[in-house]
């Protein structure tokens, strides 16, 4: 799928099912939120998977993190079968995959200052001095523009997006190899998304990351990934290349992501809509205005 480096991440076949509503012994409800799903991610690239609420986005992030296992089908990681790995091995491959969820006010014990939160992932995996990890700690602060200082302080001290900077770094203190963004910039605002964005892109290119970018903001996923995946009701629909105008999706699905995209200005609503051209600039594609 991707060029810069070696298959990383593979899901083969990948299904999943939840029960629903009562379960007796003549009937189980049964949910499909992943239906065969084949995904490949390659090193050092971003793999963005849109989709409506409730298409299984979430679910899929969550068995690539081990939180979820799949019913059916493999997850390989580093050309290794997750499922049947040794205790040993996935404690090894749990540093190397990490996340940063959508909710950063929860996901930040509200209790520690921020050098607690930054530390546990180096406490759990590293063995470094106290001033190794004071060291480490402030360099991944100024990594994500943040300054040193601010390990001494609490969560209630931060704006939003400064708390997914916080988030982030934690996500990079062990060096992983892939970062699943479930919904990381959704609950930002548009400003603030722009450089949460940038932050990702240049870590990224810095610390050769893959990022599985899970979203239903299509604008946000296209503006940092390599290739497209749209889900719907638990099964891939259509894959795209970045390099292609969205102009080129022909799911119906595709479509409607596509053109559920709001001008940048509000007098263009309802004759026009926004589609990114191949260089990132926004092109005006003139529609029937329905009044």
């Amino acid at each position: 799928m991707f060029s810069r480096g070696g298959s990383m991440l593979e899901l083969r076949n990948v299904n999943k099912s939840f029960t629903v509503g009562a379960r007796t012994l003549l009937n189980s409800n049964k949910l499909k939120v992943a239906d065969n799903i084949c995904l490949t991610l390659d090193q050092g690239m971003c793999l963005g998977l849109v989709g409506e609420s409730g298409s299984g986005k979430s679910t899929l992030g969550k068995m690539v993190l081990g939180l979820e296992k799949p019913d059916e089908g493999e997850i390989w990681f580093e050309g290794k079968n997750l499922a049947s790995m040794s205790r040993k091995e996935r404690l090894a491959v749990r540093r190397k995959i990490q996340t940063v969820f959508q909710d950063c006010y929860s996901s930040l014990n509200p209790r520690w200052p921020i050098y607690e939160s930054i530390r546990e992932p180096l406490k759990n995996f590293e063995k470094l001095s106290a001033r190794e990890e004071k060291r480490t700690i402030q360099e991944l602060l100024i990594s994500v523009g943040l300054s040193p200082d601010d390990m001494s302080k609490y969560p209630h001290q931060f704006s939003g997006g400064q708390l997914q900077r916080i988030s982030i770094a934690r996500a990079i203190a062990l060096k992983p190899k892939l970062i699943v963004l479930d919904e990381a910039v959704s609950s930002l605002d548009v400003l603030i998304q722009h450089q949460i964005l940038k932050l990702l892109e240049d870590l990224k290119e810095q610390y050769l990351l893959s990022y599985l970018f899970i979203s239903h903001d299509l604008m946000a996923v296209r503006s940092i990934s390599d290739q497209l995946a749209v889900m719907y009701k638990g099964q891939i629909v259509e894959t795209i290349s970045c390099k292609k105008p969205l102009s080129a999706m022909q799911h119906p699905v595709s479509k409607q992501l596509v053109a559920s995209i709001l001008p940048s200005h509000p007098r263009d609503r309802g004759k026009a809509r926004i589609t990114p051209s191949f260089d990132g600039t926004q092109e005006l594609l003139l529609a029937a205005n329905a009044n």
